[in-house]
C-alpha cells in the first residue's frame, strides 16, 4: 500500500508542477501563439517564436522553480515518510524532463540551459522542506499539549 501511496504522491506532484507551468505560460497573452490549452502540444513552434526572448525564458526558470516547490510540497504531504527526498525526486524528474527538452529543442538560450540545473533540486528540496518543518513542529506542538494534560 505504501508503494502505491508513495506513486500517487509523485504522480499529483508532476501534475501539479506541470499545471503551474502551463498556467504559467498562457499568463501572458503575448507569449501565447497556440489555440489549445496545453502549450506542450506545439512546442516545437512555440519555442520557436521565443527564440530571442530572454524575458520569457528567464520567467520560464521562475515558474518552473515554483512549479517544483508546489509539486515537491505535494508530493512530501502525501508520502509518510521520507518527505524531503521524495520532494528531491519531484526535482529530478523535471531536472530530467527541461534536458531532455533542451537536448530535442535547440531554441534555449546558454542561460537557461546552465540555470536549469540551479533550479529544480533547490526548489524541489525547499518544497518538501516546508511540509517536513510544518510536520516536525505540529508534533512538538502535540508532544507539548500532552505533556501539559498530563501534569
Amino acid at each position: 500500500m505504501s508503494f502505491l501511496r508513495n506513486t500517487f504522491a509523485v504522480f499529483v506532484g508532476l501534475c501539479i508542477a506541470g499545471l503551474i507551468i502551463t498556467l504559467g505560460i498562457r499568463a501572458f497573452p503575448q507569449w501565447v501563439t497556440f489555440e489549445a490549452f496545453a502549450p506542450f502540444e506545439h512546442w516545437h513552434r512555440f519555442l520557436y517564436s521565443m527564440k530571442d526572448d530572454d524575458a520569457f525564458f528567464g520567467f520560464l526558470l521562475f515558474i518552473s522553480g515554483l512549479g517544483s516547490t508546489f509539486g515537491g510540497v505535494a508530493t512530501a504531504i502525501i508520502v509518510k515518510y521520507a518527505k524531503v527526498a521524495y520532494a528531491i525526486l519531484i526535482g529530478f524528474i523535471m531536472l530530467f524532463i527541461a534536458m531532455l527538452d533542451v537536448i530535442i529543442f535547440p531554441y534555449h538560450p546558454t542561460f537557461y540551459k546552465i540555470s536549469i540545473f540551479l533550479i529544480f533540486f533547490p526548489f524541489a528540496w525547499i518544497g518538501g522542506k516546508i511540509v517536513e518543518i510544518i510536520y516536525e513542529r505540529n508534533k512538538k506542538k502535540r508532544i507539548a499539549e500532552k505533556m501539559n494534560n498530563k501534569s
